[in-house]
């Protein structure tokens, strides 16, 4: 929303950049406006002590071809100190198909792991403690299929399902806006959001059932400013949901995550992750949240993938390195890196380590652990905090005034802020306004690719071959009255 003279220096945001910044920058009081890390409003984060106190978990994002094949990526990042982790699923699985259906054909572990039965979860999972490890899932309008059968497999290994620890995704208003797997429309979706909150409310104490995503709004072309806004926005529906429910804010609130991007742009990044904190506290005050947990905003940061360029891969490593440190300069709680290959192909064992060791490196070596909110006061900081704080509270004002995020959602408006956005920076990267190295300066005239993953096609045979067999061999009339029963209880309006 911002307008901006774009020949003089701004942010990816376009928020004008002054030479230099001094104390006259900084708005408000700092107990009110700034205040201590793990104190409201929570600018400085979540913790006290931040890192000092406890590490963000690194959690690397895998997920490839058959469940073997990711679950022995999972042990071997396990292996390598990784702490928590993280489930891609392929297309199929994210769009409710099986891998024999039709429009399957040619995804299936193509770009993510091929989840369709609890036997498919178990495999993932196999010789992973379930009730010991963190464990995130990146699915949304089927996110209530993959907990019942995590949780099935949960139970199998001995679980019990208040020991369960993790995130399963769930936010189908991202989708919507930006990723586009969704199964079915919005207010179905948001009731089926609704129930896994409540179900999880209930039953799963220590788990997050929705993931408030901004990552992928990001991807889809938004600016820093617009990923924020319209993320709490997003965050804003589902609470109301709860609260209409009769849940208690208190207890529902602690259980809401947020997933960032993480952009090139390192210092509006921070900014980012400091305003999206203050934010989300005083919302969440205004709506009756008392718990200082309820008021928190927990994170997990990704680096930006449409950031990284398939020309001169190896720049990639230095792309990711600065982004995260940018994520951990500004608090997140779990953090994923990049491999410098997924521009070429799904990461191959030896990028993926060289990405997790970024984290080790950042965490062990270079000091940003050492003190929370090392940046915390820098006149440049806490300003552009603030100027990215009022530019994503015009757009939810905006929002609030069309209904809410899901009326705007249906009306279009996130969706061609987005698309405007979007086409806003490939022009001002073709005409040179905007700079990415080694794709329009500082190019070679020869590429040398890196060895890259290859996908295997008998996944996706043995895939079918094992779905087929699950269906001649299960109780067809138990499954037809359980089939009965699920769509009455999805005409039931009570």
């Amino acid at each position: 929303m911002a307008t901006t003279d774009r020949s003089a220096p701004a942010t990816l945001s376009g928020l004008p950049l002054e030479p230099v910044y001094r104390p006259d920058d900084v708005a408000g009081p700092y107990e009110d406006h700034i205040g201590d890390p793990g104190r409201y409003p929570y600018t400085r984060g979540i913790h006290p002590g931040m890192y000092r106190d406890r590490r963000w978990t690194m959690r690397m994002f895998a997920g490839f071809g058959s469940p073997e094949q990711t679950n022995a990526r999972f042990r071997y990042l396990v292996a390598q100190g990784q702490g928590g982790l993280s489930t891609a699923f392929d297309m199929p699985t994210l769009m409710g198909y099986d891998p024999d259906h039709a429009l399957s054909e040619g995804e299936v572990g193509r770009e993510g792991v091929s989840v369709a039965s609890k036997d498919d979860m178990s495999r993932l999972f196999d010789q992973i403690a379930l009730d010991e490890v963190s464990t995130s899932m990146t699915i949304s309008g089927p996110a209530i299929v993959g907990m019942a059968l995590f949780i099935a497999a949960a139970e199998e290994q001995g679980a019990t399902r208040a020991a369960l620890r993790g995130t399963i995704q769930t936010d189908i208003l991202k989708e919507y806006v930006a990723q586009k797997e969704w199964v079915v429309p919005e207010r179905p979706g948001m009731r089926l959001v609704g129930d896994l909150i409540e179900f999880c409310t209930n039953e799963l104490p220590l788990w997050h059932p929705v993931s408030i995503s901004g990552y992928h709004i990001r991807e889809a072309g938004a600016t820093a400013v617009q990923e924020l806004a319209f993320t709490i926005a997003a965050g804003l529906a589902y609470v109301d949901e709860g609260l209409r429910r009769g849940l208690d804010l208190n207890v529902f609130g602690r259980r809401l995550s947020f997933f960032w991007n993480c952009h090139s742009d390192f210092f509006e990044e921070i900014a980012k992750h400091r305003a999206a904190r203050r934010i989300w506290a005083r919302l969440m005050r205004e709506r009756g949240a008392t718990d200082p947990r309820a008021q928190q905003l927990r994170s997990h940061t990704q680096t930006s993938g449409v950031s990284l360029t398939a020309q001169q891969p190896l720049n990639n490593v230095a792309r990711v390195a600065l982004q995260a440190l940018a994520a951990v300069l500004g608090g997140t709680q779990s953090l994923h890196t990049n491999s410098f290959d997924e521009t070429l192909a799904i990461p191959s064992e030896g990028a993926a380590l060289v990405a997790l060791r970024t984290q080790q490196i950042i965490s062990e070596e270079t000091g940003a652990a050492d003190v929370a909110d090392p940046l915390g006061g820098s006149y440049f900081v806490e300003s552009l905090t603030d100027r990215v704080e009022a530019e994503a509270v015009a757009y939810l004002d905006e929002i609030a005034a069309r209904g809410g995020m899901v009326s705007a959602v249906e009306q279009g408006y996130p969706q061609a802020e987005i698309a405007e956005a979007a086409y806003d920076f490939q022009r001002r990267l073709e005409r040179g306004e905007r700079v990415m190295v080694g794709v329009n300066r500082h190019q070679v005239n020869e590429e040398v690719e890196p060895e890259v993953h290859r996908h295997d096609a008998a996944v996706e045979r043995s895939q079918i071959e094992r779905v087929r067999a699950l269906r001649a061999s299960r109780d067809a009339g138990r499954w037809q009255r359980a089939m009965d029963d699920v769509r009455a209880a999805c005409r039931d309006d009570s």
